[in-house]
């Protein structure tokens, strides 16, 4: 896969892109990244990519114009289209599930905003705008960096284990159940003896009603579109079955 960036502060990728899995999915050849500098595209003394909003208000916006400018150059790099990500408060919240669709492109490219925003028409060009919570950033480029790992880790090979990322929270809309290592006890805080018992069908069934025990108390709107079976739901009713105050 190939994902780049534009941005006004390209440098920021450096580090992240630099290390842990992101430098591996690059060793590997999974991933070939380039981190554009927005300004490139400008055509003053300043290169300048923002200025003041038709109709007043606070902060400076992003000029369309370098965008497109942009967007027309990077995309006749290569003969595959970018998908174009843009990062934005307003966009459709990011799930694990558009991770697995993004992981299924070729090539990506992410348009990263920064001061009040930026013009509306550069929109014009995403295919895809996110949001990655309900929060305001200084820039897209931290919100890119999150969905650009969030996708990598799906490529094929990146991790060690290809079945890590399936049995991860949100892959099946259920949370992760809890994780244990040794030592077996510490601090008298004991590792559930099922996790050492060796038998594998009551491992797999314990981490599964611990999934969605966990999700039921922490993220009950998920169980809306997680796959569940009927001792699945068996379960769940249990746990919202009343307690007999004498047990």
């Amino acid at each position: 896969m190939r994902i780049e960036t534009l941005s006004t502060f390209p440098d920021m990728y450096a580090s992240v892109m630099g290390a842990s899995m992101m430098r591996i999915a690059q060793d590997k050849g999974a991933l070939d990244f380039c981190a554009y500098d927005l300004r490139d595209w400008t055509h003053d003394r300043h290169r300048t990519t923002d200025d003041e909003p038709y109709g007043g208000g606070q902060g400076l916006v992003m000029k369309c114009a370098p965008i497109f400018e942009a967007y027309d150059d990077i995309a006749a790099r290569f003969p595959q289209r970018p998908h174009t990500v843009f990062l934005a408060p307003t966009g459709t919240p990011f799930t694990e599930a558009h991770a697995q669709r993004l992981a299924c492109e070729d090539r990506l490219l992410f348009v990263c905003g920064h001061y009040e925003g930026i013009d509306e028409r550069a929109y014009t060009l995403a295919d895809s705008c996110f949001s990655i919570g309900d929060y305001v950033l200084t820039s897209g480029e931290l919100a890119s960096m999150v969905i650009i790992d969030a996708v990598v880790r799906l490529l094929p090979g990146v991790l060690g284990d290809d079945a890590s990322a399936v049995d991860e929270s949100f892959h099946d809309n259920l949370l992760e159940y809890p994780q244990y290592t040794r030592p077996a006890e510490y601090r008298g805080m004991a590792v559930p003896d099922v996790l050492r018992s060796g038998d594998h069908a009551k491992v797999d069934r314990w981490r599964r009603e611990q999934s969605l025990a966990r999700t039921a108390a922490r993220r009950p709107d998920l169980l809306e579109d997680a796959c569940l079976d009927s001792a699945d739901r068996a379960f769940l009713d249990s746990l919202r079955a009343p307690r007999d105050p004498r047990a």
